[in-house]
């Protein structure tokens, strides 16, 4: 569970994107340039650093919506744009050096425990529930929901399609900024290359986790279990000394029959 704390709470931004038949190829970069920003300013204090941190989340995540709602601009070609945009942010932020000696308090927040449960596992879990509350109990996750079952009968029936776009692509952003403090946490510095692959990851647990990529489907809680199927797999092939490169080719082709099992089951339901 805490090596899969991670990929849990940015899949579960990506689901909600997903829900709404789109797409974030920008979280993994996301995550590299929030956790630089924020590692900067912790020298400020560390409510600074944090805010600091989740607003070019917000920030990222918010250019996102507007591009894909406002412009109408296909979601996978704006994100794979700006997954560059960001990540070449994060390396001119630093010159492309890693940012070491992160305060304790960093450490602690995020990388300590709760009750003898490590933070990140917790962090996991209380975003997934307030997820799975957001699309099962609340009128945006009905019109979450809704646009990407039908996108023409969500607006008909009066949904402002924009602002439901833009609303699920800026809590991608500040998942994925939450992401990356416990990235940074864990491992005692940020680097401008953080994050790198997660996208996938997050995809892949959230496709795995029941998230249908044709829109209208899906649960948080669903990606959570993705997630640990991805981590369990990646681990289980670590202790039977399977060499790394083909954890690649096994986490793929996982992928891929979710996917494939997806488009069997559609016209069913």
């Amino acid at each position: 569970m805490l090596q899969s704390s991670i990929n849990c709470v940015i899949a579960v931004g990506m689901t909600l994107v997903i829900i709404t038949r789109g797409i974030d190829l920008s979280v993994g970069s996301i995550v590299g340039l929030s956790s630089i920003v924020a590692s900067d300013m912790l020298s400020h204090g560390l409510l600074v650093g944090l805010l600091a941190g989740l607003l070019v989340g917000l920030a990222c995540g918010l250019l996102n919506g507007l591009l894909i709602a406002k412009l109408r601009l296909p979601d996978f070609i704006v994100t794979l744009g700006t997954l560059s945009v960001y990540r070449g942010a994060a390396l001119i932020y630093t010159n492309g050096q890693p940012i070491y000696g992160l305060p304790q308090s960093m450490r602690d927040a995020f990388a300590g425990q709760v009750l003898g449960i490590p933070t990140p596992v917790v962090l996991a879990i209380l975003v997934a529930s307030l997820g799975f509350l957001l699309i099962r109990f609340t009128a945006l996750g009905e019109r979450i929901i809704a646009v990407g079952g039908n996108e023409e009968a969500a607006r008909l029936s009066g949904i402002n399609i924009e602002a439901v776009k833009i609303t699920v692509y800026v809590l991608s952003g500040l998942l994925s900024s939450l992401a990356g403090f416990v990235l940074i946490a864990r491992i005692g510095a940020a680097e401008p290359i953080g994050g790198t692959g997660f996208e996938l990851q997050a995809i892949g647990s959230a496709v795995i986790g029941g998230a249908s990529l044709f829109g209208g489907i899906g649960n948080p809680l669903g990606s959570v279990i993705g997630a640990l199927t991805l981590g369990g797999l990646q681990n289980g092939l670590t202790l039977l000394n399977v060499p790394s490169f083909w954890q690649y080719v096994a986490s793929g082709t996982v992928v891929i029959l979710a996917v494939y099992i997806d488009r069997l089951a559609r016209p069913r339901r």
